[in-house]
């Protein structure tokens, strides 16, 4: 048999191929796309106010096949009269791992509601997690505002 085509030079070439490979792949850095996820998320707000608003609500981040309770407070400055119930469903992304959900949210919108509505929000947090949910609210609300949110995780 030839010199080089001998079986276990061939395998040790193998083998010192997959090493190689399995260092290269191991030593890349995770892109975006492979480090952030996004999770799907639903909330229950209650909103009253005159020209200052607040409100409390709860809600579920569904991330990565688990369910994570959490609570909602906020409040909001600007024209603000009536009270509502929303109802919000959307989803969370920029999340690389559970507790960035958490944290102070801004957003600066308006919405109305005269028996029920349509209302939408997007928010994001000082870690990069951006919401955007929308949903019926029902009530008497006129609001055009800046809002400040602040979501925990139970």
């Amino acid at each position: 048999m030839p010199r080089s085509l001998r079986p276990d030079r061939v395998l040790r070439a193998i083998a010192a191929g997959l090493a190689a490979l399995t260092l290269v792949l191991l030593a890349m850095p995770a892109t975006p796309s492979f480090a952030q996820a996004s999770g799907q998320v639903r909330v229950k707000f209650v909103k009253a106010g005159l020209l200052v608003g607040g409100g409390a609500g709860s809600g579920v981040l569904t991330y990565r096949g688990r369910n994570y309770p959490f609570s909602i407070a906020g409040l909001s400055l600007g024209i603000t009269a009536g009270a509502s119930v929303g109802r919000f469903e959307g989803r969370a992304s920029g999340i690389r791992e559970v507790a960035d959900f958490s944290g102070t949210y801004s957003s600066v919108g308006g919405g109305f509601a005269l028996v029920g509505g349509i209302n939408g929000i997007q928010l994001r947090n000082e870690k990069g997690v951006t919401l955007v949910l929308q949903g019926p609210k029902a009530g008497l609300e006129l609001a055009a505002n800046i809002s400040q949110i602040t979501i925990s995780l139970k």
